[in-house]
């Protein structure tokens, strides 16, 4: 069952007045101490809590420019599908680089000023993809290239966020808290969907991505002269603990568990299937119903997710809370997560109306929420000293079997004209992810090498 580190007000971060230490028994007081050192003060933590759903908002605003114009671009340049699969791919190999480095040094550091860079970074390049796209004729090499910097810049977020996760806030609010902050992508998707509708059809494709720059940049400023003075170093943590963590071992001594592979097999299929839905689904839409309104499709399912998430972090805190173990919390949330939201993609398959594709596209999307309670929090209950570099290797193997996924789903869609052999692949690649976490997922402590907390 879930640590109960302290009780009443004083449970985590987000309800502590001060930054002050607590009082603990002898064993282990050094670690809890440096633990709380760490914490975010209350007022602090609900001002980072704000931002950091603004900013995931925001990044999945940027990352849904391409995919939601990717229809009016392929008019504009004549590509094809294999061209467009290409271009939405290209954010997938710049994502998959960033991953470990961008978690590492967020352990080391903190994550703030490395969300701080990179949301300043990839603004510039969301404002500046317009531009580039009438550099030359070159079209779908330039994009790809423009889709490749802004995964390279996206790449350190997640991998941040879950080192802040794991070191400003006790386990049992992690999931609530992680689904709280991830509402904000959905909301970014739901954003990014209506505002995509009227401002492609009023504007032009360009118009989205100059306004999707320039308030990422508004949200950088405000951290920088709100926020960012306001945060204290991170401290550093026993030296038992610091060895394991600098240790030319520990990736060989994870890479013995199985829990932690079941963990990241996991989460590699549910962010490819995840991804190859992100950018498919405005094509598919478009193309199954061209006369259906855009604002619909775009926005619906998203806004399904927003409640769904909220409902997944609140059950999964309440369930620790009453005495379920975590392990059975977690498992619980990925079967929601990945298999009975893939139930809702493989009804897309053949024939369906309208309002039925959009009610189980929206089903399939707000269920699959339920993993920032399962998977995504797992890796701080495993490996909470180096939860940033470890969600960053995850994240990586995720992004790259998302470019994968895609570039196939453009394939197969473009040889088959056909969308049921993608959904029958991704219920295939989510039953096997869930499946193996099903087995062989855990919750058990193992960055510590000897010295492991069973929780």
């Amino acid at each position: 069952m879930a640590d109960k580190h302290t009780s009443g007000d004083d449970r985590n971060g987000l309800n502590d007045s001060s930054p002050a230490l607590k009082f603990h028994t002898a064993e282990g007081s050094t670690e809890e101490q440096t633990e709380d050192q760490n914490l975010w003060p209350r007022l602090l933590a609900r001002k980072w809590v704000l931002m950091l759903f603004i900013g995931t908002c925001l990044l999945y605003c940027a990352r849904m420019a391409m995919p939601i114009c990717a229809v009016s671009l392929a008019t504009s340049f004549h590509w094809s599908k294999i061209d467009s699969g290409l271009v939405l791919g290209g954010f997938f190999w710049g994502y998959c680089f960033t991953q470990i480095l961008g978690g590492h040094v967020s352990d080391k550091v903190g994550g703030e000023r490395v969300l701080f860079i990179s949301a300043v970074s990839w603004a510039v390049v969301t404002a500046a993809t317009p531009l580039v796209a009438h550099l030359g004729s070159h079209t779908v090499a330039l994009m790809t290239t423009a889709r490749f910097l802004m995964g390279l810049l996206q790449g350190v977020f997640y991998p941040s966020l879950a080192s802040l996760c794991s070191q400003r806030v006790l386990e049992a609010e992690r999931g609530f808290l992680m689904s709280t902050i991830n509402c904000g992508s959905n909301l970014g998707i739901l954003l990014a969907g209506a505002m995509g509708s009227l401002m492609l059809d009023r504007y032009g494709w360009e118009s989205m991505f100059y306004c999707i720059g320039v308030l990422t940049g508004l949200w950088a400023l405000i951290v920088w002269l709100c926020l960012l003075q306001e945060v204290a170093p991170k401290r550093m943590e026993t030296s038992r603990d610091t060895q394991w963590s600098l240790s030319g071992t520990r990736w060989r001594s994870l890479s013995k568990e199985p829990p932690v592979w079941a963990m990241v097999f996991a989460h590699m299929c549910m962010s490819s299937t995840f991804y190859t839905l992100l950018s498919w689904l405005p094509t598919y839409f478009k193309e199954t119903f061209p006369h259906a309104m855009g604002s619909v499709y775009n926005v619906i399912p998203w806004l399904v997710a927003i409640p769904s998430s909220l409902a997944g972090g609140y059950m999964s805190s309440f369930l620790i809370n009453k005495g379920y173990s975590v392990v059975s919390v977690r498992k619980l949330m990925q079967f929601i997560s990945m298999g009975i939201s893939s139930v809702f993609i493989l009804l897309l398959s053949g024939d369906v109306p309208f309002t039925l594709a959009v009610t189980f596209i929206s089903a399939s999307i707000g269920l699959g929420t339920f993993n920032s309670s399962g998977v995504t929090v797992n890796v701080q209950d495993l490996c909470p000293s180096c939860a940033g570099a470890i969600y960053g290797f995850m994240n990586m193997l995720g992004a790259f079997a998302g470019l994968v996924l895609v570039s196939v789903s453009g394939y197969l869609i473009e040889v088959t004209m056909s969308w049921t052999s993608v959904f029958s692949l991704i219920t295939l690649v989510n039953a096997s992810g869930l499946g193996i976490f099903l087995i062989f997922g855990d919750v058990r402590r193992v960055d510590l090498g000897d010295y492991k907390q069973v929780v």
